[in-house]
């Protein structure tokens, strides 16, 4: 993900497309930075940990957690269906530093080092993604118009030819044989007139998926979803300490092993990465909701799966600024968004990985690793959930 080009490197993921779909060397020269900003500024997947590397990290990291003390609090009499009881509570958020990591994570995780204390009130949290079918009925309530259902404009691409100015998203499309890992442009593509309806483009549809997780899904429309719901988007710390499930310094939000009893207990790739998934989990590409068992507070698909929008500005270096204030009391995430490996695109965090996570690329469905990707496009592997105050 390099790219100097603000709401460019958002729209390279429309180059990809056009490149990919059309194979016409021309526009992909000379229009192809508005499909190339979307492609980059959407991706959150970098190399990441390996299997190796998730040993080590329980060798040499787990002693910079304090213990998480949850708030001796009851819950609600009443919680609204689909939602469950975050109690909150003090808690050590973020990944380990260890020079065991320091090489073999290529960076991926350097933005969730400085592990740093956060102390939170109790909320609500939904149990599972948005699906198709609850999004469905916020566009019928509302005639609600997603941002990839929206033509991108020429202020916002100036220099971008008119007839390329079309509506869309960024679809991953797995090449057909082995490539190397060092160009997600090769599995990644802006395609036109892909949607939450239609999440591959023209021809597809939702038939049989009401219970998938929406996605195709720009910050804005989650926020939009969330008011409409009477609800909001989680900060960052509330997300993690919701998938942490009240346990201390975890690497998974089940456990310190990737499977449990040789079950699989989030959806990834297996195989090999990006061309062959062999569905080893039961799931090529997202699965339904609920297909793997839920963490200690009764969350579903907090690993894998989709990503998941949170309500914080991603700023690298917000990590290090919150450590040195001892305890942090319900942050809200730093003012403006700074990502100094793509500076001036404006980024959302995601959290929690996805179905296209694995060993072999990216480890962001450990639960202390961060994701982030411009807050105005979405992707075929990124939804979100919603949370509630408790009043």
């Amino acid at each position: 993900m390099i790219s100097n080009y603000k709401h460019f490197i958002f729209v390279i993921s429309l180059l990809s497309v056009f490149g990919c779909q059309q194979k016409n060397k021309e526009s992909q020269n000379s229009d192809s930075s508005l499909a190339k900003s979307k492609t980059k500024g959407a991706i959150s997947c970098t190399i990441g940990m390996s299997a190796q590397d998730a040993e080590n990290y329980l060798k040499s990291g787990g002693d910079s957690f304090a213990p998480t003390i949850e708030n001796k609090v009851a819950a609600p009499k009443v919680i609204p269906s689909g939602m469950v009881f975050i109690p909150g509570g003090a808690f050590s958020m973020g990944s380990p530093n260890s020079d065991a990591l320091a090489e073999c994570s290529k960076g991926a995780s350097s933005d969730s080092h400085q592990i740093h204390r956060v102390k939170l009130n109790a909320f609500l949290m939904d149990a599972h993604e948005v699906t198709n079918a609850e999004f469905a009925k916020f566009v019928k309530a509302t005639g609600y118009k997603t941002v990839s259902e929206t033509i991108p404009t020429q202020e916002e691409f100036p220099g971008v030819s008119p007839d390329m100015l079309v509506a869309g998203s960024v679809v991953f499309n797995p090449p057909k044989g082995v490539v190397p890992l060092n160009d997600f442009l090769l599995w990644w593509s802006y395609v036109p007139q892909a949607n939450w309806k239609a999440p591959f483009g023209p021809g597809s549809d939702l038939k049989g998926k009401a219970n998938f997780p929406v996605v195709h899904i720009a910050w804005e429309d989650a926020v939009a979803y969330a008011k409409w719901a009477d609800k909001r988007l989680p900060t960052e710390a509330e997300w993690e300490f919701a998938a942490r499930g009240g346990k201390t310094g975890n690497l998974y939000a089940w456990g310190n092993q990737f499977k449990v009893d040789e079950k699989f207990m989030a959806n990834t790739f297996q195989g090999n990465f990006p061309n062959l998934d062999t569905q080893e989990d039961g799931f090529k590409g997202i699965a339904p909701i609920g297909k793997f068992a839920p963490n200690a507070y009764g969350l579903y698909d907090v690993a894998g799966n989709v990503w998941e929008w949170c309500e914080d500005w991603y700023n690298d270096s917000y990590y290090g600024e919150l450590k040195q204030t001892g305890t942090a009391v319900n942050p809200k995430g730093p003012s403006t968004s700074n990502d100094s490996a793509e500076p001036g695109i404006a980024k959302k965090v995601h959290r929690g990985g996805s179905f296209l996570c694995t060993d072999q690329y990216c480890t962001r469905y450990m639960v202390g690793a961060r994701g982030k990707g411009d807050y105005k496009t979405g992707t075929n592997h990124l939804g979100f959930r919603c949370v509630k105050d408790i009043n």
